[in-house]
């Protein structure tokens, strides 16, 4: 690998985070700094207005690595993050959530994948995906009720046998980042479940690691949320068994063969 070429990416979708997004950056920069390859952090905002942007930019001074894409207009995290892992430019691509409820320390489990042949890899919190998987820090019983119920029918339309599509630390090789994530069209919650079915579509390896998640309470998902989710995921069932993903896809390679 060249010394100058970035390995990893980590996109971070951020809307109204000022009050946490410095340590988690701070966190990210400590880990990432002790490590042998080149690395990028983008915070990517979805018009945020409590002053993100000012706390990444002021950070910028110290982290050279860190980029900053302020869009001003909020687009959803599914749009966000699709946003930033077509600007990245490593050859893996991470999104972490802006409260490091998954530590960026649990990327060290996934390189051996990577190392493997695997093209996406993906942190769950469900002992069933992965063995040691636990929130030491949980949700409430009431959106641990919620997801669970929800995630039955997640597995019965889109991505059977992964109990937990939500968590919010997965990583894809460029490729795969690419070609999911110029064909995705889910803009909010329901991108993580959009992501993986897309991943089973194309045909790409997915391996799961186990998470040591912590809840934060201060979490922008509300409980309509759940029911957007499994509307999405209707659609994304319906969108794949009618070819329309790969109709985009043919579209998107046509386009880059004649640029």
């Amino acid at each position: 690998m060249d010394e100058r070429e970035v390995y990893l990416s980590v996109i971070v979708p951020a809307y109204n985070e000022a009050s946490r997004i410095e340590m988690t950056l701070l966190r990210m920069q400590d880990f990432l700094s002790k490590k042998p390859y080149q690395w990028e952090i983008i915070v990517v905002s979805d018009g945020a207005t409590d002053g993100t942007v000012n706390v990444v930019e002021r950070l910028k001074r110290g982290i050279p690595q860190l980029k900053c894409i302020d869009r001003k207009q909020n687009r959803g995290k599914g749009y966000t993050v699709k946003e930033g892992m077509l600007a990245a430019t490593g050859r893996i691509r991470l999104f972490a959530d802006a409260d490091n409820a998954t530590d960026i320390s649990h990327f060290e489990l996934m390189r051996p994948f990577f190392d493997q042949g695997a093209d996406v890899v993906i942190a769950s919190r469900d002992s069933k995906d992965a063995r040691g998987a636990r929130q030491s820090i949980p949700q409430s019983a009431l959106k641990r009720t919620l997801g669970n119920m929800g995630n039955l029918y997640i597995q019965l339309l889109a991505v059977r046998g992964i109990w937990d599509t939500q968590c919010g630390f997965k990583a894809f090789r460029a490729d795969a980042a690419r070609k999911i994530f110029r064909v995705s069209r889910i803009d909010r919650w329901g991108f993580d479940i959009e992501s993986l079915a897309l991943a089973r579509h194309f045909g790409y390896n997915v391996r799961i690691i186990p998470a040591d998640w912590k809840n934060d309470a201060r979490s922008h998902v509300r409980l309509s949320a759940y029911l957007q989710v499994l509307w999405e995921t209707t659609k994304i069932a319906w969108w794949i068994r009618s070819g329309a993903y790969d109709q985009e896809a043919r579209i998107t390679n046509n386009h880059e063969k004649t640029v």
